[in-house]
């Protein structure tokens, strides 16, 4: 049998290719193999090197301590002081149970609540949940000496607020809180952590970024397992500014003894016009007309901030905010809203002498009365508040006795010359004086008020139909409207900033609470200088027949009697009563005062909540401040120049101080009056 050449020769060759694609792929894969060891040991070394780093360090936040809060003259207003806190980390809570039980019997609190705390906790597994804020000292030694037993608890030195003079300005300043869940959401990205401190009323709030400083970041190094072996590095915490308050804490104090004084006297006299004494309630503002400088803002009843520190209670919240409380969270000097009375008569007799409704030496006859010609539907004649009646009287004496025919007479003609003043002359003035719009300052929550017209009525009329049934402007609105009273409301602040405006010869300031920041050095490092709103022109002969009325409000008027024997000859002052009616209630009373008369250096309001006529109520408290001010004079203010005055003993360092008692119902230094009060004209 023979055997072909060609098949036995092709397998050789077959062998030897096979061999040779086999070689070929053997050294592309070591190839492959040494190009990726070549990038994995080289190439890219420092990527996994540093991902690998990452791997064993966890950073923590470490919180900075919060800014002062000082007065004018640098007292310290709102401190801090530092604590011991007893911290839980989660994870090692979760490696051992048994330790929530040990934690809950060593601070006062059940194991539930201990777990609670861990379980909503938004704080990193490696960062400590705070469980116990002031730690006592027993417990702490307790502590140290059974370490051993509490694996993953620390003693942490942090520092919360302080309210050295308790009570005092309370809802200026306001109160601190830890940041919530709801408010990481959008603060995260400014930087805020869980636990941070956030401001939530008055200046704590409004000052925030300035006082919360810059948290520092400690660098700990973990092994596999998470457990922490060491700490690798630290940045640390720069203390947040100070903030320095246009506030003068000692004429403050006095504001508010006087005010808590004056209530609790309305509230217990035998001759009081009070109807319902849980109504009393009020406000005093301090304003300087020169820059719109706030030196004292009391309101009451009021608080102590304390009570939020560490955090308030449920009950303690619940008793701040029950009906029977009176609500002494609001600041009623920039949150109540009040019918401003007769003191609203600023606008109205500026806007008749301006437009030339009116000149100073109009006469208009007081009968007692003002009829509405040709009036036969609604109310068609109006009265004095006393049913007195004047005669023949000018702007003056229609300031100085606050007689309501005149300003009636106002109202109403303003009303019938429509054509020639247009619809709002009032209004228009009003606002231009500040009311019916919030002043500007910086606090949260200032209300606007109102001043009543037609667009206002058909606009409230609109949203609320069956509070506001009315959408339509007679006669009788713009004559009520004139006095002071209908639906005009507006705040102890606006009614001192107007006056202030006035005083000055016509610049509206925005209201300033703080003149500065300065860091932990004393170095000033933000300036809140004094900002003009607008200005308010009056003719000078019609300006001064205006204030010699004002200051007839005091020497004789509706306020003669309580500025009775006060040094008029040293310190001049101009001011006017306000009395509001209130259905079913006493009514509220205001009074303003500005001095002296022609280099004012104050203007200050009053308002009591159902305190009756302005010169019972209100205007014997703005007198006793002015008797303080006398021989308690606030530093003159230089413009430009800030009241900051580096390297005071105020301004460095991290302060401590203890917290002070809580004041007695009774408010302190307060003496009964033996003396009747009587009161011939109302304003």
């Amino acid at each position: 049998m023979q055997v072909s050449q060609d098949s036995s020769s092709k397998k050789p060759m077959s062998f030897k290719l096979r061999s040779r694609l086999m070689g070929f792929v053997a050294a592309a894969l070591f190839v492959a193999l040494f190009a990726r060891l070549y990038a994995l040991q080289v190439l890219t070394a420092p990527v996994y090197k540093a991902e690998a780093a990452a791997n064993q360090v966890r950073e923590v936040s470490v919180p900075a301590p919060r800014g002062l809060i000082l007065d004018r003259n640098e007292q310290v207003m709102v401190g801090n002081q530092v604590v011991k806190t007893l911290a839980l980390s989660s994870r090692e809570a979760y490696l051992h149970p048994a330790v929530v039980k040990r934690v809950a019997q060593l601070v006062g609190l059940t194991p539930a609540q201990v777990q609670s705390e861990l379980i909503n906790s938004q704080y990193s597994i490696y960062q400590p949940t705070p469980i116990k804020y002031n730690l006592s000292t027993n417990q702490a030694i307790y502590f140290q000496e059974h370490q051993s037993e509490y694996p993953g608890v620390t003693i942490e030195l942090t520092t919360q607020r302080t309210y050295p003079m308790g009570d005092t300005a309370a809802q200026v300043l306001g109160y601190v809180g830890q940041v919530s869940a709801a408010q990481l959401k959008t603060l995260a990205k400014q930087g805020y952590q869980a636990g941070d401190q956030i401001g939530e009323a008055g200046v704590e709030a409004t000052f925030q970024n300035y006082l919360r400083g810059r948290s520092g970041v400690e660098k700990l190094q973990v092994n596999a397992a998470g457990d922490v072996v060491g700490v690798l590095g630290e940045t640390k915490p720069v203390p947040g500014g100070n903030l320095q308050l246009t506030i003068d804490a000692n004429l403050e104090k006095k504001a508010q003894t006087i005010l808590a004084n004056q209530i609790y006297h309305l509230a217990h006299s035998p001759n009081s016009f009070v109807i319902n004494a849980a109504r009393l309630a009020g406000s005093i503002v301090v304003e300087n007309p020169n820059n719109g400088s706030i030196y004292a803002m009391a309101s009451y009843p009021t608080y102590n901030p304390s009570e939020w520190v560490p955090y308030i209670t449920n009950a303690n919240y619940a008793a701040l905010t029950s009906p029977s409380s009176n609500q002494p969270l609001i600041n009623r000097a920039i949150q109540g809203e009040y019918t401003p009375g007769s003191t609203f008569k600023l606008a109205t007799a500026s806007a008749a002498l301006k437009d030339g409704l009116i000149s100073p030496y109009t006469i208009i006859n007081d009968p007692g009365y003002f009829k509405v010609p040709n009036c036969t539907v609604g109310k068609c004649s109006f009265h004095n508040s006393g049913y007195e009646a004047l005669g023949n009287i000018n702007i003056v004496t229609a300031l100085a006795d606050s007689d309501d025919v005149f300003f009636y007479t106002l109202g109403y003609n303003f009303y019938i010359n429509q054509s020639q003043f247009g619809p709002t002359p009032i209004q228009n003035m009003a606002k231009a004086y500040g009311f019916g719009q919030p002043t500007g300052i910086a606090l949260p929550g200032e209300a606007a008020g109102i001043v009543d017209s037609l667009s206002e009525r058909q606009y409230l009329h609109k949203l609320y139909p069956s509070a506001f049934p009315y959408d339509t402007w007679y006669a009788g609105d713009n004559i009520e409207m004139a006095f002071g009273q209908g639906m005009t409301l507006i705040t102890p602040l606006q009614l001192a900033n107007a006056y202030a405006t006035f005083a000055n010869g016509g610049t509206r300031y925005v209201p300033r609470i703080a003149d500065g920041i300065v860091n932990d050095q004393g170095k000033l490092i933000k300036y809140f200088p004094p900002k003009v709103v607008t200005h308010v022109t009056i003719p000078a002969v019609d300006r001064a027949a205006m204030i010699k009325g004002f200051e007839g409000a005091i020497q004789y008027g509706t306020g003669g009697q309580t500025f009775a024997g006060f040094p008029l000859s040293q310190f001049p002052l101009a001011g006017k009563t306000g009395t509001a009616s209130v259905a079913g209630q006493a009514p509220d009373s205001l009074f303003v005062a500005w001095g002296p008369v022609n280099n004012p250096q104050y203007v200050i309001s009053a308002v009591v909540t159902g305190g009756g006529f302005g010169a019972v109520g209100a205007a014997p408290m703005v007198r006793a401040l002015f008797t303080y001010l006398m021989s308690h004079p606030i530093k003159p203010e230089v413009y430009g120049v800030p009241h900051l005055s580096a390297g005071s003993t105020g301004v460095k360092g991290t302060l401590l101080i203890s917290p002070t008692k809580k004041t007695a119902q009774k408010p302190k230094g307060y003496k009964a009056s033996t003396s009747k009060t009587s009161v011939s004209k109302a304003g």
